[in-house]
């Protein structure tokens, strides 16, 4: 995530402080070179996700999107979605009430079949359970 010179880091810090207060969990993804691609936040609950992508405090985007999406990161279905600056995208992803979307769950709920593990670099990767 890049910041300009008008947005001082604290401002940034402190969005993410009110996006943790909320229960999101973040990963940092980087490139090969180990810099910094973004930083997207995630917070599971209900039957939703809510993923933000903080590529720069003016170019972020925050999604609702079912909680069997199989790739949170590039999701086929989406509930809900808005673009924009840090603020004004922050704002309403935290406005937006929990129940919102929600879907009744599934009878046949099935639980994930696998889990994340780190993959050198800050990264991470989706290991498929085989058993």
């Amino acid at each position: 995530m890049t910041c300009s010179p008008e947005i001082a880091p604290s401002e940034v810090e402190a969005t993410l402080g009110r996006l943790i207060a909320h229960g999101y969990r973040f990963v940092h993804p980087r490139d090969a070179s180990g810099e910094l691609v973004t930083v997207v936040g995630v917070r599971m609950h209900d039957t939703v996700v809510d993923v933000i992508r903080l590529d720069a405090e003016h170019d972020v985007t925050a999604l609702r999107m079912p909680h069997d999406e199989p790739n949170i990161l590039e999701p086929k279905q989406v509930f809900w979605q808005r673009s924009g600056g840090m603020d004004e995208v922050v704002d309403e992803l935290l406005a937006l009430a929990d129940d919102a979307y929600c879907q009744p769950a599934s009878q046949s709920r099935t639980s994930a079949r696998g889990c994340w593990v780190p993959n050198g670099s800050g990264r991470t990767k989706w290991l498929q359970a085989t058993a």
